[in-house]
């Protein structure tokens, strides 16, 4: 990769030394244009007849976000949010009283609300999977649960928002396919900095962001279903993008992935998330995963060396999310000391993960997730930060 080239494509790289990538990431100046353009050409044709001029480049995104997880176009909806396409893939699987979903101790605070309104509503149980000793879903205990009978669903994050680690997607993917369960991986922080493969990985369905490593647009993301259980799962909303009313009493969902997304959204927002899957796709998943993690370990290095300070991550496998705490210093303090010399991390609170009850696991941690962009010298600079607070 030419970095200074692709600093020099991403304007936000000469205001601050950024880490909240697991956030949102800055966007390039193409990513910015090419939602402006598309208000622009708004305002002079209006909303429905520059969606009509732009259709083909909308339908472009499709086969892109195809490309980025080797799907199928017809296995993919875009949306507002990965929240949005969680929502959209939970809420539509008919669960039954006694139904089981099996979860990740580290699961987002959102699909855990998930899981206990369907238990309340339908009478499911909600079982999170123990961690292994490495603080990821242990493959073993896995097994063991999924040999008990009656799991409906799998439904794990790949990435954890607060500890570092990669969980083993494929690993799980084929335990939950051999036990005839349906797998739900939330990809909201892996899309752009991990491979994701949906055939390798198993999976039925997949959430992601595009505002997080993807570097697109806040207000987008997408869903994938596996085509072979699209028409067993009913949206918990319809309208008429995703179904036909055809008759007083009658109405034809649609048979692809777009059952799951709705008529009004932002096709400026849709275009720039196109946009940078393409420029990921064009840069390669492959190097963009290997320039992650060297920063991402050289930032552990250099903060495991500092006084006082402590590295939270987990995992035999690591992101580009690193967790650190520094004895006597309150978390939010590090963050603002640090925003304020240019600096830019996040706090993280493990504490909402309600599953984990890891004895170790601090209440809050500073989160600095890097991306490619960043450099050896914006490092040192969040590393002097620390030492310096």
């Amino acid at each position: 990769m030419d970095i200074t080239h692709l600093r020099a494509r991403t304007p936000g790289c000469t205001e601050t030394a950024f880490f909240d990538n697991a956030g949102a990431a800055l966007r390039t100046e193409h990513v910015t244009n090419t939602v402006i353009d598309h208000l622009t050409l708004e305002s002079r044709l209006g909303g429905y007849a520059a969606a009509e001029q732009e259709d083909d480049r909308v339908e472009a995104v499709y086969t892109s976000v195809a490309r980025l997880l080797n799907a199928r176009p017809e296995e993919i909806a875009l949306v507002d949010s990965a929240t949005r396409a969680w929502d959209m893939a939970f809420y539509s699987i008919a669960f039954r009283p006694g139904d089981r979903i099996l979860t990740s101790r580290s699961e987002y605070p959102s699909n855990g609300l998930g899981y206990l309104q369907a238990k309340q509503r339908f009478g499911v149980s909600v079982e999170p999977i123990p961690d292994d000793k490495h603080g990821q879903v242990d493959l073993d205990a896995l097994a063991g649960m999924l040999d008990q009978g009656g799991v409906r669903l799998v439904a794990v994050n790949h990435v954890p928002t607060y500890n570092g680690l990669v969980q083993p997607a494929a690993e799980i993917g084929a335990l939950a396919r051999r036990a005839g369960a349906l797998y739900l991986l939330d990809a909201c922080q892996s899309a752009g900095q991990l491979p994701l493969d949906v055939r390798e990985i198993g999976c039925h369905l997949l959430s992601a962001a595009g505002r997080k490593y993807l570097r697109g647009p806040r207000g987008t993301g997408f869903l994938y279903v596996d085509r072979e259980v699209v028409t067993t799962l009913e949206p918990p909303v319809l309208d008429l993008r995703a179904a036909t009313w055809t008759g007083p009493d009658s109405y034809l969902i649609r048979p692809d992935a777009r059952r799951f997304e709705s008529w009004e959204r932002g096709v400026a927002d849709l275009l720039g998330l196109g946009a940078a899957v393409d420029e990921a796709l064009e840069l390669g998943i492959g190097p963009i995963r290997e320039r992650i993690d060297t920063l991402a370990e050289q930032l552990r290095a250099g903060l495991s060396a500092l006084d006082g300070v402590r590295v939270h991550d987990r995992g035999q496998v690591r992101s580009g999310l690193v967790t650190f705490t520094k004895d006597g210093r309150d978390t939010q303090h590090l963050v603002d000391g640090l925003r304020a010399a240019g600096v830019v991390t996040l706090l993280s609170r493990p504490s909402a993960a309600k599953f984990d009850t890891h004895p170790e696991k601090p209440t809050e941690v500073v989160r600095a997730s890097v991306h490619y962009y960043n450099t050896d010298a914006e490092i040192g600079r969040l590393l002097d930060g620390v030492a310096q607070l």
